[in-house]
């Protein structure tokens, strides 16, 4: 492995922020410049693994960058005027950034969640002073995430002075994203492998972006859930939050992907576990399916490859669920170890995957052929 400190950087990145977290004058300072941990493979193979962006050292995790982002846009473009209301769709991560940018820029935010949002993060939202309006039952097609959406559609209806940031489509949210790109070159130097999860696809598609400027010949490697209709496969119910999504968010760059791997919740209960126990460092869904795929890419590739994921979130918002045996129990997520290897797909609607399974031809189900398109 090429040490990290010795590692020249192939071109100069843009210059990056840097404030102590010692000397923050205002909230949205403490924001970014969040740390990389070597992670050593979760199977133990000696000397392989890869390096882990700890988004969760955010106040709320990384949905914070893009939060402050798209209200300071909006707020420039004139789309939101001064104390007026944002109305969002959020499983949790992004509320929590709108509740940070909704003090920070002071305006009211109400955020339309479902009954899968953790009573620790709806509880919390509240105490930050946002409203929590939960929809009841999904819609027959497009699940939670569409009938969130029809709610947060009919609020902005009642009210047209709010404004709803639309993390699925709005091209700010990529853009959210350059900043921890430069983090990341400058901490890192070389990137050979970029592993990201996929839900509104704006982390993937922002940094990936922002790092192939200096980085041109850089992978991408995108992690959906079992479930998910992002990359081809059917909409099914889903347990995990914030991995996949019932419907195909714009802002997924479908041409930007080398490869995608569909992770099963128990595989990523286990990789969380694993994680926590091994390496103390752990998170959420999102969490443990990147681990588990970026461990096998560690595994796999040459070993001078270096590999950097996304780890979006921490564990905390987790303890009722991943990290709790009664809800592991009740929902056949225990005793499921994955596969040393993952399953192979020649194309995403071969079949409908159950488990861990890993395609090299990227499909925009729009009917555009990703894996034809060059970089």
């Amino acid at each position: 492995m090429i040490d990290v400190v010795s590692a020249p950087l192939p071109a100069r990145p843009a210059p990056v922020r840097l404030i102590s977290s010692s000397t923050c004058y205002t909230l949205d300072h403490l924001v970014g410049n969040t740390p990389v941990l070597w992670t050593p493979d979760l199977h133990a193979t000696p000397g392989r693994g890869f390096w882990a962006k700890l988004e969760g050292h955010n106040p709320g995790g990384i949905k914070d960058r893009p939060a402050l982002h798209l209200i300071q846009r909006a707020r420039e473009r004139g789309t939101l005027a001064p104390g007026a209301p944002v109305v969002a769709s959020t499983s949790g991560a992004l509320g929590l950034g709108l509740a940070l940018a909704g003090t920070v820029y002071g305006h009211p935010v109400t955020l339309v969640t479902d009954p899968g949002m953790e009573p620790f993060i709806r509880n919390l939202l509240t105490a930050y002073g946002a409203r929590v309006d939960v929809v009841d039952r999904p819609h027959p097609e497009g699940g939670w995430r569409q009938a969130r959406l029809e709610r947060v559609a009919r609020l902005l209806r009642e009210d047209p002075s709010a404004f709803c940031p639309d993390q699925d489509h709005n091209p700010d949210n990529a853009d959210a994203y350059q900043q921890l790109a430069r983090e990341l070159a400058v901490q890192l130097g070389q990137i050979d492998v970029l592993v990201c999860g996929v839900g509104t696809g704006g982390h993937s598609a922002g940094t990936a972006r922002a790092l192939r400027e200096f980085l041109p010949r850089l992978r991408l490697v995108g992690v959906d859930a079992v479930g998910s209709a992002i990359f081809g496969q059917p909409a099914r119910t889903r347990l995990t939050r914030g991995l996949g999504s019932g419907i195909q968010p714009r802002n997924v760059d479908y041409p930007a992907f080398d490869e995608v791997h569909w992770v099963a919740p128990a595989e990523a209960v286990w990789a969380c576990r694993r994680l926590a126990a091994s390496h103390y460092v752990s998170g959420g869904w999102s969490v443990g399916a990147v681990a588990l795929v970026a461990s096998w890419l560690a595994r796999t590739e040459p070993d001078d490859t270096r590999i950097a994921a996304v780890f979006p979130d921490g564990p905390h918002r987790y303890v009722e669920t991943i990290y709790s045996d009664e809800y592991c129990a009740r929902h056949a997520l225990l005793d499921h170890p994955p596969a040393r290897d993952p399953d192979e797909l020649g194309h995403p609607r071969e079949r409908e995957v159950a488990r861990w399974t890993r395609c090299t031809r990227v499909v925009d189900p729009a009917g555009v052929d990703a894996s034809s398109v060059c970089h």
